[in-house]
């Protein structure tokens, strides 16, 4: 079965990228689901007419963002916790909620002062 993904070579965007890219947007839009097998890099490699170093790439950044997992000789897959944005905010919010209880800040205040910052990042973002 042939590759999903596809590399632009006139891109301005760096192959490695457009792989990575192309995979967080599949496992993101449901395509790619939790436990489902990645091609080998060499298989990938060729498929796409890449070096196996770029895909090697693609690969160890995917899995150090959580978004795949390598298990060892078995391959390697779309992991369990899947969107790395999602689990980064998640993180992040609870660290959030952690540090505005050390200040005394009930949710409420807390609240208020991360949907402002929401709004106004929102603003800046799209005028």
């Amino acid at each position: 079965m042939p590759s999903p993904f596809r590399i632009d070579p006139a891109s301005a965007t760096a192959p490695f990228e457009q792989l990575r890219t192309q995979v967080i947007s599949g496992v993101k839009d449901g395509t790619l689901v939790p436990g489902t097998k990645l091609p080998t890099v060499r298989k990938l490699a060729d498929e796409l007419g890449l070096a196996p170093n770029t895909i090697a790439r693609a690969y160890r950044e995917l899995e150090h963002d959580d978004v795949i997992e390598t298990r060892g000789r078995n391959g390697t897959f779309v992991s369990a916790t899947g969107d790395a944005d999602q689990k980064h905010a998640q993180q992040a919010a609870t660290a959030y909620a952690e540090r505005t209880a050390q200040l005394g800040l009930t949710p409420a205040e807390a609240l208020a002062i991360v949907t402002a910052a929401l709004h106004g990042t929102q603003t800046r973002e799209h005028p």
